[in-house]
């Protein structure tokens, strides 16, 4: 009896260091609830782009902006572990290694702390200078979700401004208290040029690709469980049927390279999807513009066992 014991003691904790493992992660918001967050401590922006901090100011120790990169780790008010925006100020964040979309369910998450939870306006971009406006936090909202303004769900988005909004200026912490902004629906995307994967016409990859999906073979390595979307494209040169059988077979030839390489791991699910020349980045009206037309998209998303477990 103490040896089947000891075997079921040793089973259960081997199941709970497996649990443990997997890459999402709840993150505590207070006593009551936590926000979970699919692709675990990659999804958080890590770049400050800019910091215009507002008036009144906050304290000096409440001023440092690089308290609202990566991961949440709020203590408590009197700890500065998180940035105070000052009246109206602004903190711009970059996400260096993900980006973010509009997909199913809710796609940010701002880490607004302390005891009272001031209004900000949340704005997002592309590329850091063309802005959308993403929606507003206040009275402890600090879920956005891009669907509610309309956005695109094609886009892929690096950049997030918080603008305060003057609820609170008369503080040792004025101004919305940032410690974390979250990527709930958080991507990795790599857009390939088929020239540099396939000869002419072809669709059997060359040796050299495996050089340029090692890139991204390694940021998929540090996630335990995802989704592996891979769309095909061409241009408008030739027959449109013709098009799409070449985007069909060059897509499932990049997922079959994909799955050599992280060695048929069980925990990553593939869509794949072919565009032919439906789908063009730009007009097809150049030989320039048709290079950029012909590609191959890979997209890392949460799993599929997250999205199902929102429904």
């Amino acid at each position: 009896m103490r040896i089947l014991f000891l075997f079921l003691l040793i089973i259960l904790s081997a199941n709970n260091n497996l649990l443990l493992s997997q890459t999402g992660k709840s993150y505590i918001i207070n006593r009551h609830e936590s926000v979970y967050i699919p692709l675990g401590k990659i999804s958080f922006a890590d770049s400050i782009v800019s910091f215009k901090i507002g008036k009144p100011t906050p304290y000096t120790k409440y001023q440092d902006s690089s308290q609202a990169l990566d991961e949440p780790n709020y203590r408590s008010y009197d700890k500065p572990d998180y940035v105070s925006l000052g009246c109206k100020g602004t903190l711009t964040v970059a996400f260096k290694d993900n980006g973010f979309m509009n997909l199913k369910g809710n796609d940010l998450y701002i880490f607004e702390v302390g005891p009272s939870k001031e209004a900000a306006k949340i704005e997002v971009s592309e590329n850091g200078e063309d802005w959308i406006f993403a929606g507003n936090i206040s009275g402890g909202k600090s879920i956005i979700d891009l669907e509610d303004q309309n956005i695109s769900t094609k886009k892929v988005f690096y950049y997030v401004r918080i603008i305060d909004q003057k609820a609170v200026c008369k503080s040792k912490t004025a101004g919305a208290d940032i410690d974390a902004i979250g990527a709930i629906n958080c991507v990795i995307r790599l857009t390939v040029n088929t020239e540099i994967l396939f000869k002419y016409d072809e669709y059997k990859l060359q040796k050299s690709a495996d050089s340029i999906l090692a890139t991204l073979i390694t940021k998929i390595k540090k996630i335990d469980k995802a989704t592996i979307l891979v769309d095909g494209h061409t241009d408008s040169d030739g027959e449109e049927s013709y098009n799409l059988d070449l985007s069909d077979k060059r897509s499932h030839s990049v997922a079959q390279r994909l799955k050599l390489l992280l060695q048929s791991n069980p925990n990553y699910d593939y869509l794949i999807n072919s565009y032919g020349e439906t789908k063009p980045r730009v007009s097809n009206n150049s030989y320039e513009n048709k290079q950029l037309n012909r590609r191959v998209e890979i997209t890392i998303l949460p799993p599929l066992s997250y999205y199902e477990s929102i429904e």
